[in-house]
C-alpha cells in the first residue's frame, strides 16, 4: 500500500501486525492504562532518484523482511527509511494508525522530563536508513543561529529555524565526502590539475600554497581556502562546463591507473556532468567506512554520501544548504560564508564510538556526539544467545532490528510480546525496559540499532 502524504516521493509500508494490549501503567511514564508504550510503527518510504533499485536496496529489503506481503519493485528506487515524527514522512502506530506524533503530544510523559522540557514536548531526532547508488549534493547545514536567520530570511528554502547535525553509521561498505582535506593535500590538486587551477584562478592557487608553506605575510590557510573554494563555486557556469569536459577527456585517456581522486571525479562526471561540484571532490576527504564506522557531519562542515547503505540519525529539520552535484536550489554566497573551512585528515573525520561490554556477552558501540538532540547504540547479540534486556533510558527511543528474531516483553505489554525480526521498527518510551528472547537459540545473533536523546 502507498501513501504519499507530502508528495510522490513518500512511500508507507504495513509490517504485518501482530496482536498486542496494554496490561500494564508504566510507572516511570505515567500513560494512560489503554495505550500501551512500547509498539511497532509503519514508518514512511522516500523513493528519491538517487536511492538504490529494487533489492539491491537495504531499505527495501529491510522493508520485505518484516512484512513479506510487501513486492518489491525491481524498477523502482527505495532511498530512505524515515523513523520520527518529521511532517514530511511522519510514522503511525502500526495497531491503530495513529500518528506518532499525535500520540506523543497526548502523551509527553513517554519523552522522559528532561526531553519533554528541553524540547517543548516533541521527539527531537529523526532516525532513518539510507540506500544510495547516486551521490546526494555536496551540501551543509546551518548551526542554530544561522538556522533561525535563514528560516526568517528565506522560509521558501529553509522551511524550519532548527540546526541539522548528523551522524552517518555504515551497515555496508559506505562512501562520502567530508570535510575538507589536509592542507598539502588540497595544493597538490590545484598545483597539478591545470583544469581546477583556471577555475579557481592562479592568484588564488598562489596565496594558498603561500599559507600552507608558511610564508612570511601569507594569508592563514582557513581564510585562504575560503578564497580558493569561494572562486570556483562562483566561476561562470559555462567556464566550469568547458574545464570539467577537458579534464574528464584528458583523465579518460588513461582511465584505470589514475589515483584515488581522479576515479572519483570520473564516476562522479558520469553522474553530474558540467556540475562543479565534480571539482569540489579535489577539496573534501574521500570516505570509505567499513560496517560500524561513522562519520559525524556537525554544523557548517561541507559533506555528500556518494554509494552504500547507512544507519542516520539527525535533529528533527530539513534545514541544507547544497553546493553541487544536485537540481535542487543551490545557495552559494550563504554556503561559502558559513563553512568550517578547517582541514582535517580522513581518520579525523571519523566519529569512534565508546565500545562497551553488555549484559549476557552483547556488544554495545555508544555513538554519542556533542549535541543534545541524539545518541545512538548499536547492540550486537553473539549467536547462540539466549535473552538480552535493553536498559531503560530516560528519554523515548526507536529501536531498529537489522539482524535477528526475538520476541520482545516489557512491563506495559504484560505477557503477549511483540515479535521483533530484520526491519521490525519499536518505538519504546522513556524508562521502559525490554527483554528479549532470541528465537532459534539465537540464529546468527542479532544486530539493533537504537536512536534516544541523553540529557545529562
Amino acid at each position: 500500500m502507498f501513501h504519499s502524504p507530502s508528495g510522490p516521493s513518500s512511500r508507507l509500508w504495513r509490517p504485518g501486525d501482530r496482536p498486542f494490549r496494554a496490561l500494564i501503567l508504566s510507572n516511570t511514564c505515567r500513560i494512560c492504562r489503554s495505550v500501551t508504550s512500547v509498539f511497532q510503527l509503519r514508518c514512511e518510504v522516500q523513493t528519491y532518484a538517487w536511492g538504490k533499485r529494487g533489492t539491491s536496496s537495504e531499505v527495501a529489503s529491510l522493508i520485505q523482511s518484516a512484512d513479506p506481503s510487501f513486492s518489491i519493485d525491481e524498477e523502482q528506487t527505495y532511498a530512505e527509511l524515515w523513523m520520527g515524527t518529521h511532517p514530511r514522512g511522519a510514522s503511525v502506530i502500526a495497531k491503530t494508525n495513529t500518528s506518532l506524533e499525535q500520540w506523543i503530544s497526548q502523551n509527553p510523559e513517554c519523552l522522559g522530563s528532561k526531553v519533554m522540557e528541553r524540547f517543548s514536548g516533541k521527539l527531537p531526532f529523526l532516525f532513518k536508513v539510507l540506500s544510495v547508488n547516486i551521490s546526494l549534493s555536496i551540501q551543509a547545514h546551518p548551526n542554530k543561529a544561522l538556522a533561525e536567520e535563514l528560516h526568517r530570511r528565506d522560509a521558501a528554502h529553509y522551511a524550519d529555524s532548527n540546526h541539522k547535525p548528523e551522524m552517518a553509521i555504515a551497515l555496508s561498505a559506505f562512501e562520502g565526502l567530508c570535510g575538507f582535506r589536509p592542507a598539502a593535500e588540497i595544493a597538490e590538486h590545484l598545483q597539478t590539475t591545470a583544469e581546477l587551477q583556471a577555475v579557481v584562478g592562479t592568484d588564488n592557487v598562489t596565496s594558498f600554497v603561500q599559507a600552507v608553506h608558511g610564508s612570511s605575510g601569507a594569508l592563514s590557510t582557513a581564510v585562504s581556502l575560503q578564497q580558493c573554494f569561494a572562486a570556483l563555486m562562483q566561476c561562470p557556469r559555462e567556464t566550469v562546463r568547458e574545464k570539467l569536459a577537458s579534464l574528464e577527456s584528458r583523465l579518460q585517456t588513461d582511465a584505470a591507473s589514475q589515483p584515488p581522486a581522479a576515479r572519483l571525479f570520473l564516476r562522479l562526471y558520469k553522474q553530474f556532468p558540467g556540475d562543479v561540484g565534480c571539482f569540489a571532490i579535489f577539496f573534501l576527504n574521500h570516505m570509505k567506512l567499513k560496517p560500524g564506522e561513522a562519520m559525524f557531519l556537525g554544523p557548517n562542515v561541507p559533506h555528500a554520501y556518494l554509494y552504500g547503505d547507512c544507519i542516520e540519525c539527525m535533529a528533527c529539520s530539513d534545514n541544507t544548504v547544497r553546493a553541487g552535484l544536485t537540481p535542487k536550489f543551490i545557495d552559494v554566497p550563504t554556503l561559502c560564508a558559513m563553512l568550517d573551512y578547517r582541514c582535517r585528515t580522513v581518520d579525523e573525520n571519523k566519529f569512534t564510538p565508546v565500545q562497551q561490554g553488555g549484559a549476557g556477552g552483547a556488544g554495545v558501540s555508544v555513538y554519542d556526539p556533542a549535541v543534545p538532540d541524539f545518541s545512538v547504540l548499536r547492540v550486537e547479540l553473539a549467536a547462540g544467545e539466549m535473552d538480552y534486556t535493553l536498559p531503560l533510558v530516560d528519554s523515548a527511543s526507536i529501536l531498529l532490528t537489522v539482524q535477528g528474531e526475538a520476541d520482545a516483553y516489557s512491563g506495559s505489554l504484560g505477557e503477549e510480546p511483540i515479535y521483533v525480526t530484520r526491519g521490525t521498527v519499536l518505538f519504546i518510551s522513556a524508562g521502559e525496559s525490554l527483554h528479549l528472547k532470541l528465537k532459534k537459540a539465537g540464529g546468527s545473533g542479532m544486530v539493533m540499532f537504537r536512536a534516544y536523546c541523553q540529557l545529562s
